[in-house]
């Protein structure tokens, strides 16, 4: 059976609404300077990487936690599928099985699908470069869908083609430089890349 795997931020959906107010909260909680404009930019590593880059190490952690807490009440509402989303998946589906790999927490990943209604057979939350590697290897994905140079190398590292798709902070230039097989505008072109692909690479 074949497996397609699909990155979630700025892949799947458009979570920069929703991501920029928790970070809004966390600053009026907190009263640090985070520029929150700059924070939903450059959307992909993980939370804590992020956060790194704002407040004491010390901290860290707590902030991350509390984002996570956050999150369900403040992003859910503010976040919608980007174009071609449910296409894509269905697409994917219709040949073999379907898994997301995200940077996110995952309890926050699997109740964004949910709501926007992408149906996907598994969600592997918290994973970021090697470690979205590691489960696309042991998922035996053949192909991974992403927006993230990361995503990319993540492909390129356990054997499967990486379909890089322009619609989060990374070109097209980047996404081809970081492994990518093909680069697509967004997801509306997937399932006709799907379709006139060669069998042996979806």
């Amino acid at each position: 059976m074949t497996t397609t795997g699909f990155d979630l931020d700025m892949t799947l959906i458009d979570s920069r609404p929703g991501i920029k107010a928790v970070y809004d909260q966390i600053v009026a909680e907190s009263g640090a300077a985070i520029d929150t404009g700059l924070v939903v930019s450059r959307l992909g590593p993980p939370l804590e990487w992020e956060l790194a880059n704002w407040l004491p190490e010390a901290d860290v952690r707590h902030w991350a936690d509390r984002y996570r807490e956050l999150y369900p009440t403040i992003a859910l509402d503010l976040v919608q599928a980007l174009p071609g989303a449910h296409e894509a998946v269905e697409a994917a589906r219709s040949r073999g099985r379907t898994i997301v790999i995200t940077a996110k927490h995952g309890p926050n990943a699997v109740l964004h699908l949910e709501r926007l209604g992408i149906k996907v057979d598994e969600v592997f939350g918290q994973a970021w470069r090697e470690g979205k590697a590691d489960v696309l290897r042991a998922e035996g994905a053949a192909t991974y869908v992403g927006d993230h140079i990361h995503d990319m190398e993540a492909a390129q590292s356990s054997g499967a083609f990486g379909v890089g798709v322009a619609t989060g902070p990374c070109t097209a230039d980047e996404l081809t430089a970081a492994g990518a097989g093909i680069v697509l505008d967004g997801l509306g072109q997937l399932a006709r890349w799907f379709d006139s692909a060669r069998r042996d690479v979806v």
